[in-house]
């Protein structure tokens, strides 16, 4: 009986033993799962997710981008097909990632069969669609353009990023991207001083054909592309008469003549040339100092003045090899 009592006693420590080693496994599961999770600041609200996303679906260029400049690539896009023809940016996305339809107007079930753990969309896109996007999966929306004046867009350009990074666990290499884009800035700055130009005054332009005559719009103080400029050491003489949400205004060419000691820079689409076509032999356009004086720089049609940190890359680059080489 002795050594019945003395084996029931050992079962009984050796169970209280076990269960206070499950219970502190599980404890410190709690703890690793509570560390690793992460929350992500949208304009929807802060959108928070147990670990970093492994699976993202993306509803917006920018945002494909971002995730490939973090050395990722979404499981699932909007719009594969028309991105190329406009984000010029290496690495490339693969041809695993799936596209999951227009970025108007997403497919939902396309999405839902990829079974992502991350959805990021855009605000002026999908906030109408969100409570369809997060029966899916959580989803977090950006807002590309604020109405809060006092935030830039090259500012929004890098909180959207570095929130993306938090999301997939990938702040370091954020930092690295960051990083590499300020040498860039300081590489080029010194070759355009170097170049020596008549004047850093410029303007810079997307022109296109509009419905009675060429349109054409000149980027604002705020606009991504006019901060690139600034840190090239260049000056944005444009002014607006008011706060332009979009980071530009529409001119016809008659509008460009209080410009026209500043350099032209612009990108045009090869098949809506308006330069070569309604704009040639214009007697307005032509008669222009910067015209005349050959102080037209044209980036080229496969330039993008939207994007992330490696599309802002990709336009310092453009810039420099105008400026310099022309």
């Amino acid at each position: 009986m002795k050594r019945l009592s003395i084996y029931v006693l050992m079962l009984a420590l050796l169970t209280i033993i076990l269960a206070a080693c499950s219970s502190d496994e599980e404890k410190t599961q709690d703890t690793e799962t509570k560390e690793e999770a992460v929350t992500i600041q949208g304009s929807n609200g802060e959108v928070t997710l147990d670990q970093p996303a492994k699976k993202v679906v993306v509803l917006e260029w920018t945002y494909a981008e971002n995730l490939l400049a973090l050395g990722i690539q979404p499981v699932g896009m909007a719009d594969i097909d028309s991105y190329g023809d406009y984000v010029n940016i290496e690495p490339q996305l693969e041809d695993t990632v799936v596209d999951v339809g227009g970025r108007q107007e997403p497919n939902l079930e396309a999405i839902a069969a990829l079974e992502p753990d991350l959805i990021i969309g855009v605000d002026f896109r999908h906030t109408a669609m969100l409570k369809d996007l997060e029966s899916i999966a959580p989803t977090v929306i950006f807002n590309p353009y604020p109405t809060d004046e006092s935030i830039d867009l090259y500012e929004e350009m890098e909180t959207t990023f570095n929130e993306m990074a938090i999301a997939v666990g990938k702040e370091a290499e954020a930092e690295e991207v960051l990083a590499d884009l300020e040498d860039t800035y300081e590489e080029k700055t010194a070759e355009i001083e170097a170049a020596d130009l008549k004047t850093k005054d410029t303007i810079l332009t997307l022109a296109y054909s509009g419905a009675a005559a060429p349109e054409i719009r000149v980027f604002t103080p705020n606009s991504m592309a006019s901060i690139i400029l600034d840190k090239l050491g260049l000056n944005n003489v444009h002014q607006p008469d008011q706060f332009e949400v979009f980071g530009s205004s529409t001119f016809n060419v008659e509008g460009l003549t209080k410009y026209e000691n500043a350099n032209y820079m612009f990108t045009v689409p090869d098949e809506d040339n308006i330069y070569e076509n309604q704009l040639k032999g214009n007697a307005v356009w032509e008669n222009l100092a910067f015209v005349k004086e050959d102080r037209t720089y044209d980036l080229g049609a496969a330039t993008w003045l939207y994007g992330g940190p490696l599309s802002a890359k990709t336009l310092v680059n453009q810039i420099t090899d105008v400026l310099v080489n022309k």
